[in-house]
């Protein structure tokens, strides 16, 4: 099997790891874990979101953060960023890239951001044509791209439709959102083949939660098709507050110990990234569902 020479993941840990944990994390300790983060080989982190702190109280501190973290001259730092006013604190903070999001499916759009999907093309196009005014790389999160919680089944075509939507208005790649971690292997393949008929393998960005234990299968079936980027969270932090019993983010310890046993670089120091694992599971006081981190938790 022909995997590619080398992966790149984006640590996402910091935002959407935390937006959902109920035990606030002082600032201070953000900082901090997210210096251990960068001191990782990591090559990009999403530190915050620069959302209404009504909806994401976890990270209200989103603008102190940005301007207290130790920037690593080999990390891009980014965030997520739902408006205009989202991306003028964004880059008052300091950001590398900022990331727009909308789901494929009308009623978790609706109950995420409380627009249609008509609705939100206007509002992502001023945040993208002003970032990229500003010279940052702009990601789109596209989400529901396998199931919606509310709907169900999402075809390929709908997801596509978003797609050309978003690149179409200038985004540079598109994060494809298995947002509450239902996908199959078989969903993944029928995905990707349609959406590589129409972009490259390195606009795409694969994005997995890990509620019915398939994350790590459908990274092997993406490696497949050639997919070189994933968002990962250390430890598998997650879940989205607008989908009732998804999972955390796939473990970003897991994928290094996927990637590196089958010989794939990642630049990476899978200690470093254990060490930071362990330091987030003790501020939060809970049991990470990281494999990997449990099993190697009594090495530390």
């Amino acid at each position: 099997m022909n995997y590619p020479d080398f992966i790149h993941l984006k640590e996402v840990g910091p935002r959407d790891g935390l937006q959902n944990e109920k035990v606030f994390i002082d600032t201070e300790d953000k900082v901090k874990w997210i210096n251990m983060l960068s001191d990782s080989g990591i090559g990009e982190i999403e530190y915050s979101s620069f959302v209404h702190p009504k909806w994401i109280p976890q990270l209200k501190d989103a603008r102190e953060v940005g301007r207290k973290i130790k920037r690593n001259k080999n990390v891009f730092y980014s965030a997520l960023v739902p408006n205009l006013k989202g991306l003028e604190h964004a880059l008052e903070a300091g950001i590398d890239g900022a990331s727009v999001f909308m789901s494929v499916s009308e009623t978790h759009n609706k109950k995420n951001i409380n627009k249609t999907v008509a609705e939100t093309y206007p509002v992502l196009r001023e945040v993208i044509r002003e970032a990229k005014a500003a010279g940052k790389n702009v990601t789109g999160y596209v989400s529901t791209v396998f199931d919606c919680p509310y709907e169900g089944k999402v075809e390929p075509e709908q997801v596509l439709r978003v797609c050309d939507q978003l690149i179409a208005d200038g985004v540079d790649a598109i994060s494809l959102g298995d947002t509450i971690g239902t996908a199959v292997p078989s969903q993944v393949e029928r995905l990707l083949e349609r959406m590589l008929s129409h972009f490259k393998p390195e606009q795409l960005i694969l994005h997995f939660h890990d509620t019915r234990g398939m994350a790590i299968a459908n990274i092997l079936t993406s490696l497949q098709y050639g997919i070189t980027h994933f968002d990962s969270s250390v430890g598998g932090l997650g879940g989205c507050p607008y989908a009732k019993g998804a999972a955390g983010n796939v473990a970003t310890n897991d994928v290094l110990y996927l990637l590196h046993g089958l010989g794939i670089k990642t630049g990476i120091k899978e200690e470093k990234m254990q060490q930071a694992a362990l330091y987030i599971q003790d501020k939060l006081g809970k049991q990470l569902p990281s494999k990997t981190v449990a099993s190697q938790a009594s090495n530390y």
